[in-house]
């Protein structure tokens, strides 16, 4: 019996699916990958804001304004750290833009092999903290961040945040 990418299991009466699922079959509209390239420049940072605010309107996507704003902090963080730590090696940098059902993620992907880590809080710097920044929002949405090696030697830098709220118990 073909289960239609259902996967393997006991099914009703009838072999009609019954589920407490609303959700309709399928992905929604707004769920789906989107990936640019950009020039490793200051004048990306503002462009890569734009982009990803742009995207995520004229999908649908359900961002709050809170959502909205930490989304686009990361973006303009995560674009500036590569701007400024890897355009040497890496002229171009990628933006990519993924949704899910319940999750946005951003990433940033350069051909610099350097794995940067989340400086602590220096009072004494006045930069530096891009990426500890990018982490507690994460971390305060309720999603993760990481930095991971790719195939070609660079690294991409991703956040991933919950479309709503987490609630705390």
């Amino acid at each position: 019996m073909d289960d239609q990418g259902r996967g393997p299991g006991p099914r009703p009466e009838g072999g009609e699916d019954v589920s407490t699922d609303r959700r309709p079959p399928g992905p929604l509209p707004y769920e789906g990958v989107w990936r640019f390239t950009t020039p490793a420049v200051d004048a990306s940072v503002p462009q890569a804001r734009c982009a990803v605010r742009d995207l995520l309107a004229r999908q649908g996507v359900p961002v709050t304004d809170d959502l909205g704003h930490g989304l686009l902090l990361i973006v303009s963080e995560l674009v500036t750290n590569a701007v400024k730590h890897a355009a040497l090696l890496s002229p171009t940098i990628a933006v990519e833009v993924a949704v899910g059902a319940e999750w946005v993620r951003i990433a940033v992907e350069d051909n610099h092999p350097y794995r940067p880590t989340a400086l602590e809080t220096d009072h004494a710097r006045t930069g530096g903290r891009g990426l500890l920044l990018v982490r507690e929002i994460a971390r305060e949405a309720g999603g993760g961040c990481d930095v991971e090696h790719t195939a070609s030697g660079g690294k991409v830098i991703w956040a991933v945040l919950p479309l709503y709220p987490v609630r705390v118990v």
